[in-house]
């Protein structure tokens, strides 16, 4: 099946294993938290135990280094896209308050991303993710 909209998710590739995939994770609820559409319906084992639901398309995981996930920051703000933002800082906080108050004491430019989640039109978010390889 063929989905108009995308969600990709960009980690920088320097980042420890652990880290890398915290920072998957936390990207990819900004994106299920604030787009329910993106979620498909709850499962059910043949047995009859129900688990919760998941993202009813794929997921595209890219990485690169930091200037590379500045770039695709700039060109998803540029073009309006949703975006959700994980920076190097939010590594040494302990929950969401703080979390927000070290991005937000930051000027965009000067943004230490560890990773960005873009949802959108396919073709837009194809164009912000464009030079980033799939992560490996």
């Amino acid at each position: 099946m063929r989905f108009d909209t995308k969600i990709a998710i960009a980690v920088r590739e320097d980042l420890a294993a652990w880290q890398r995939l915290n920072v998957t994770a936390f990207l990819a609820s900004g994106i299920a938290g604030t787009f329910g559409e993106t979620m498909g319906k709850p499962y059910e084992d043949g047995s009859g135990h129900r688990y919760l639901e998941l993202f009813r398309q794929p997921v595209l995981v890219y990485q690169g280094g930091l200037d590379a996930l500045s770039a695709a920051r700039a060109r998803a703000v540029s073009r309006d896209l949703p975006t959700a933002i994980y920076t190097e800082e939010m590594f040494g906080t302990g929950h969401d308050a703080a979390n927000r108050a070290v991005v937000q004491a930051v000027p965009a430019s000067a943004l230490r991303l560890a990773g960005l989640a873009v949802y959108g039109p396919r073709n837009a978010v194809d164009k912000v993710c464009k030079g980033l390889p799939l992560h490996r």
